[in-house]
């Protein structure tokens, strides 16, 4: 993952160091083989190249190919799948594109901003931990019926689950043991080196923190 200024490669990604929707962005990437410069933005000071390019909307993730500026991070996503095709992150067959989209709307619209509540220290934390927990157990089903989310193949869906579940943790978020399928499941893609290089040093230290805190409580 490049880390230069915007200059070097033809696509530059303008990105927060712990944000779920631009590890999304990053992991597409990653599992393509994209090559781009990444540049870090801190969200409540976004950088004056940002505004310029993104006038109306200057966040993260934004993507810069050439001049033009891409946001939103499904439409990032999808265009990422189109202009870079293999490996395919959507399935061929219109309705099962229209599936995947949906998938990646819920988890967009539901999940994801309980991540943000949490992340953010809100009142609501415990709250949205609690809605968290119930969002990723209603979808047991399909963590345990195939190796990724729709199937034997990672796809974008994945993209979008993978950073809230590596999360988890993190987050305070803990499930039953009937649900060690998730877990299971979010290392068959942490063992992938693109999964690794999909995220920032901060990002990488959300897990070993904690591992180190745990340590920490069982000295004697």
């Amino acid at each position: 993952m490049a880390t230069n200024p915007r200059s070097r490669n033809t696509l530059t990604l303008y990105s927060a160091k712990n944000c779920v929707v631009c590890h999304k962005v990053r992991l597409v990437m990653a599992a393509k083989g994209i090559t781009y410069d990444l540049i870090a933005v801190d969200t409540a000071n976004p950088p004056e190249d940002l505004l310029l390019l993104a006038p109306h909307y200057h966040s993260v993730p934004t993507l810069v190919e050439r001049d033009n500026a891409i946001y939103i991070s499904n439409v990032i996503a999808e265009y990422l799948d189109e202009r870079y095709p293999h490996p395919a992150l959507m399935p061929a067959e219109p309705i099962f594109r229209a599936m995947h989209r949906i998938a990646v709307r819920q988890v967009e619209h539901d999940w994801v901003p309980q991540v943000q509540l949490i992340q953010s220290g809100s009142k609501l934390a415990d709250q949205a931990r609690k809605r968290l927990r119930e969002l990723i157990l209603e979808s047991l089903p399909f963590f345990k019926s195939n190796k990724f989310f729709f199937g034997n193949e990672m796809s974008i869906v994945d993209c979008a689950i993978t950073p809230i579940i590596w999360r988890l943790p993190w987050l305070g978020v803990s499930l039953p043991k009937d649900a060690k399928c998730v877990e299971d499941y979010g290392q068959r893609i942490f063992r992938n080196p693109a999964f690794m290089r999909s995220m920032t040093l901060e990002e990488k230290q959300l897990r070993d923190v904690l591992a180190r805190s745990r340590r920490k409580k069982h000295r004697p």
